[in-house]
């Protein structure tokens, strides 16, 4: 993964940008070169790119893992995201409402396209928290409820 310390600092060593070693390190080859014979824009690029470069390391980010097979949508650890993605917990909070306060960790994981242990992690992160219980259901079954998401009318043994 790229750096955005390192794309500054080769940013600050091209001359403030006017050279574009940040642009080859981030692979832009042709804009580098554009940068190199022009003076990144006869400046202008380079106070673009002090302004942008950050985004410019996470869109870069984005590209080499899409490129690279390493993106992971379920892989909530990763701080890079292709798109915005709904959030676990409000994936957790939808579903929850569908299924009248009560989730487990394997419908959790099939509706947010994540791991099971990903979906476990979450889950007992609201127990944590307070905003889930972890009950029993009368078949034995281990189920997450949402108190303020629950049907009275749902049988289960505290």
């Amino acid at each position: 993964m790229y750096s955005s310390g390192i794309a500054y600092l080769l940013w600050w060593l091209s001359g403030c940008g006017w050279l574009g070693f940040h642009r080859f390190y981030l692979g832009k080859i042709g804009t580098g070169l554009l940068w190199i014979f022009t003076g990144g824009l006869f400046g202008i690029g380079s106070i673009y790119d002090l302004v942008t470069l950050g985004r410019q390391v996470k869109e870069a980010n984005c590209m080499k893992a899409i490129i690279d097979d390493s993106y992971n949508p379920n892989d909530y650890s990763q701080a890079v995201r292709v798109k915005e993605k709904e959030s676990i917990e409000h994936t957790i909070l939808k579903l929850a409402k569908t299924n009248k306060g009560i989730i487990t960790s394997s419908e959790l994981a099939l509706a947010a396209k994540a791991t099971i242990e990903d979906a476990k992690k979450a889950l007992d992160n609201m127990v944590s928290k307070g905003h889930a219980e972890l009950r029993v259901r009368q078949s034995g079954t281990l189920v997450y409820v949402i108190p303020d998401l629950l049907d009275s009318n749902v049988p289960l043994i505290d």
